[in-house]
């Protein structure tokens, strides 16, 4: 895999009033993903997005959509989820009892599995079904809201992450949420990172597109982990 950048703008830092013109811009940047962040109120003390967010985006690109599960109990998600549209369905280990189960049934609808992991949540999670990734997802924050400030113990958590990645010839994505922006880009992708998630800094940014186009530059200057 070539170390390759992308750039997946937060959907639910969006003015949903001006979306379709919001994921225009996006798209018009150069954004590679739309991310959607799905929260149920258990898992995270929040409520955003469902399958009808995913439809609704699906109808403005064919663009992948990248879907973040903060719930419980995610495999009650795969079937609708798949239906209305998602190319890329994350959650959490700490949400599901089998979560092998849970990739394989992923992937077996047509999407690509991922697992995330917070702050607090150890590797042995990742290890242990790594070969059934398609993207890693390193939180950079303690899920549940936007606008957080990047934890710096990300960074190191991301190379250890793309150490792990690399141990196993796993040749997944390895993504980063929360707190990017201008000034933390560069670092998790010099520490391994290939995946951006960023909310706030672009869309509420006075010019998206432009700002897209931004966050890449500055991964581009940083350098990265070659993969």
């Amino acid at each position: 895999m070539k170390n390759e950048i992308r750039i997946a703008p937060s959907i639910l830092s969006a003015d949903l009033v001006r979306l379709a013109e919001q994921v225009e811009q996006v798209l018009a940047g150069g954004a590679d993903w739309l991310h959607v962040d799905v929260m149920d109120g258990r898992f995270v003390p929040n409520l955003t997005f469902g399958a009808g967010m995913i439809a609704a985006l699906r109808k403005l690109t064919d663009k992948p959509i990248d879907v973040h599960l903060m719930v419980v109990e995610p495999e009650q998600y795969i079937e609708p989820f798949a239906a209305a549209g998602a190319s890329v369905f994350t959650f959490h280990p700490e949400a599901t009892i089998h979560v092998q189960r849970q990739l394989d049934a992923v992937k077996q609808r047509g999407m690509m599995a991922g697992l995330a992991l917070n702050p607090g949540t150890p590797f042995t999670y990742a290890e242990e079904v790594v070969k059934d990734l398609d993207l890693l997802l390193i939180m950079s924050v303690n899920p549940g809201f936007g606008g957080q400030s990047y934890l710096p113990a990300a960074t190191e958590k991301i190379q250890r992450a793309r150490a792990l990645l690399t141990a196993h010839r796993a040749r997944c994505f390895l993504e980063v949420d929360g707190g990017i922006s201008r000034q933390t880009i560069g670092a998790a992708h010099q520490a391994g990172a290939d995946t951006f998630v960023a909310g706030n800094a672009v869309f509420g940014s006075a010019d998206p597109a432009r700002e897209v186009q931004e966050l890449r530059r500055r991964c581009r200057d940083a350098g990265g982990v070659p993969v």
